[in-house]
């Protein structure tokens, strides 16, 4: 269960993040130069898509679904990615994010009991 909160919460928190990126460009500044670049409205699209994808895996697991559990290890293995890649952009929140990705892994690889398979 706390994965799949964390993960719906990661989720609606990275839509609302995609939105501002892609509404408007001067939200958010940069921190000099750095290597991934693209641009604040193309981050804007990937973190609403990925947002509204774990959004959608964090509700399969509330609801124990058994395709969520290994899609739920995986996005929040590439959302840390992308936050890592988001770092010059929003740096608390990065590292944030980052840290909700980090217990979403370890709580759905950790479980143990009835319903760990």
């Amino acid at each position: 269960m706390f994965a799949g909160v964390l993960l719906l919460v990661q989720g609606v928190l990275g839509m609302l993040v995609g939105v501002a990126g892609i509404g408007r460009d001067d939200v958010y500044g940069r921190l000099g130069e750095y290597v991934f670049k693209f641009s604040v409205p193309a981050w804007g699209w990937i973190h609403l898509v990925l947002g509204i994808v774990l959004a959608v895996v964090g509700a399969g697991i509330l609801r124990g679904a058994l395709w969520a559990r290994a899609a739920g290890v995986a996005l929040a293995a590439l959302a840390v990615i992308a936050d890592f890649m988001w770092l010059p952009y929003s740096p608390v929140w990065a590292v944030v994010s980052i840290a909700i990705g980090v217990f979403v892994i370890w709580a759905l690889c950790s479980e143990r009991g009835p319903a760990a398979l």
